[in-house]
């Protein structure tokens, strides 16, 4: 998933350590991150970044700000798409 992220994961953690939170909460990264443990393992200092990733989802959405928005999604997506898809989507995405 890497390729369709805006920022690397190592990338990631330099804006947490500098704090520039409105740059993490605009970043498709985290929303993109499938939590497959590859950056965890290939990581020398051992950061699992998979939780990094989850734990900043959590606190952008604590901060009420979705990265989906259901009205954008046009009709005939939503006919196609699985309910178990949608749910599981929702649930990540939004708070």
């Amino acid at each position: 998933m890497s390729f369709a992220m805006d920022f690397l994961p190592n990338q990631i953690i330099r804006l947490v350590q500098l704090g520039l939170e409105e740059d993490i909460a605009k970043s498709k990264t985290i929303w993109l991150c499938a939590s497959c443990l590859t950056c965890s393992v290939r990581c020398p200092q051992g950061v699992d970044l998979g939780r990094v990733m989850e734990a900043l989802r959590v606190i952008t959405l604590r901060k009420n700000i979705d990265y989906v928005d259901a009205s954008n999604i046009p009709t005939d997506t939503l006919v196609e798409l699985p309910q178990i898809a949608l749910v599981g989507g929702f649930r990540k995405h939004t708070a």
